[in-house]
């Protein structure tokens, strides 16, 4: 154990003290501009209100530049903007903490929007009360009323609502019988299952016959198998009932089996929008390449070099000319669409309603790109920098498998850390330099630790990523 004098002991004392006044400055300086920041988004939002609110014309519903800003000034959603059609099925997912469930609390009328503007089926719906958006909310935690039977809990809110008594039960026993749940109306949430429990909070929201439903997380709580059956209902549910949907979940599983189109978010800010097949097969960034899959498609740190890639362990791939197309035309063009940025934050500068605070963003925001365009400058003249490869551990194959993939890479010779047996596959994980592999290989034949075997990627599966703004680099024809 280490012994310390009386003078080291005084001394880091001291220097502790020290670094606990600079954490706490550093805390007050970032309040200060969180709370001058929230400030001038609402003074953004006030102005903003008083002008003429026009839905567009296209959309059920519509979010636009939507921000969320609580209380104690952190900031939890950034300039969302979405568009959803009639009788979509949209999933929000993302990691814990990414704001999808605040933006779907935002749309249900739970959660004030900060700033930006909210249309529902053509009406302005920033200010309107939860109860006169013509919605329905599905929770995780069911909501149900414990001392009322199964038929109560599905027709309380139309009792509230005064409908008649008619009326009330042709809705309930028309959902019941669409949810398979006539035999339990009598029963009481205690006596069900937590599948039965989903499928009553499921026809509490049926009955309102509102156009759009809400769904927060509503399958985690129950077990994987009863989350395939309930996903596969819940579809089913939607195409017959034609409602509008937005779904959040942080399962990537749950959005590519039921979505219309994914809503990839991160750190509050949306990262892409489209089909599952565009987002697993074109993911716009590293973050939705390995969120989005599973397992998650490989990154590994490459060196591009006039149209070859090294990575760390040597290996080297020629690309296809569709690669190098692409990737001489995304440097060429980066710098030009940076000036377009930075020509439209200046203009925003102009503005003199704009807030201090958000010039201060613009300002910081201006010299990071005019920092990444320098080096995007030197990228497109060199053609020699370090990127990112991208491939999915269904796209590597082991050397000599049958395979249809019509181009592959030379074999590169690795060792294998770990093989996962899984029936009728592997998945394999082996080290590429610092990094590791995951390959996806048939179990035709046995895979074991510290076996050395040789790989090789279809290239037509391979995807480049730019090391500075880790945003996908497209092949061209």
């Amino acid at each position: 154990m280490e012994k310390l004098t009386r003078e080291e002991k005084k001394a880091r004392r001291l220097e502790q003290r020290r670094l606990e006044k600079e954490q706490a400055a550093e805390e007050r300086l970032l309040e200060k501009k969180r709370d001058l920041v929230y400030k001038d988004t609402i003074a953004l939002q006030k102005r903003s209100e008083k002008e003429e609110k026009i839905a567009p014309a296209d959309s059920f519903i519509s979010l636009q530049h939507i921000n969320k800003i609580y209380g104690n000034h952190v900031q939890a959603v950034f300039d969302f903007n979405l568009e959803i059609k009639k009788n979509e099925f949209i999933v929000l997912v993302g990691p814990s903490g990414c704001g999808k469930s605040t933006t779907l609390r935002m749309v249900a009328g739970l959660e004030n929007i900060t700033s930006g503007d909210l249309y529902i089926d053509g009406v302005y719906a920033n200010n309107l009360e939860p109860k006169d958006r013509n919605l329905t909310m599905v929770f995780q935690n069911y909501a149900l009323y414990p001392h009322m039977s199964v038929y109560t809990n599905m027709a309380f809110g139309l009792k509230m609502r005064k409908f008649p008594k008619a009326e009330i039960d042709r809705r309930v026993h028309a959902a019941a019988k669409t949810l398979q749940l006539e035999e339990y109306l009598d029963r009481k949430p205690g006596e069900l299952s937590g599948g039965q429990c989903q499928r009553v909070a499921l026809g509490r929201a049926i009955v309102r016959e509102t156009g759009v439903f809400l769904m927060d997380e509503p399958l985690s709580n129950l077990d994987a198998k009863l989350r395939v059956q309930m996903r596969s209902e819940i579809v089913a549910l939607h195409e017959a009932i034609g409602a509008t949907t937005i779904y959040v979940t942080h399962d990537q599983t749950e959005a590519m089996t039921m979505a219309t189109r994914i809503v990839v978010m991160k750190g509050g800010y949306i990262q892409q929008i489209g089909t599952p097949k565009e987002v697993y097969n074109n993911p716009t960034n590293t973050f939705v390449a390995t969120f989005i899959g599973s397992p998650a498609m490989n990154i590994l740190t490459a060196e591009y070099d006039h149209g070859k890639l090294r990575l760390a362990n040597g290996f080297e791939i020629a690309l296809p000319s569709s690669f190098v197309k692409g990737h001489d035309a995304f440097y060429f063009a980066q710098e030009a669409e940076i000036e377009e940025k930075i020509a439209a934050l200046r203009a925003e500068l102009e503005d003199p309603e704009l807030g201090e605070s958000l010039k201060q963003i613009h300002l910081d925001e201006i010299n990071k790109l005019e920092e990444n365009a320098a080096k995007f400058r030197l990228i497109a003249e060199s053609k020699c920098h370090p990127i990112k490869l991208g491939i999915r551990p269904e796209d590597v194959y082991e050397s000599g498998e049958p395979t249809e993939a019509t181009k592959l890479t030379a074999s590169m010779e690795v060792e294998v850390f770990s093989a996962e047996y899984l029936g009728k596959e592997y998945f394999v994980h082996a080290d590429v330099g610092e990094e590791r592999l995951i390959a996806k290989l048939s179990a035709k034949k046995d895979i074991a630790a510290h076996e050395k075997i040789s790989l090789c990627f279809d290239l037509g599966k391979i995807h480049l990523f730019d090391e500075i703004t880790t945003n996908s680099i497209p092949a061209v024809e």
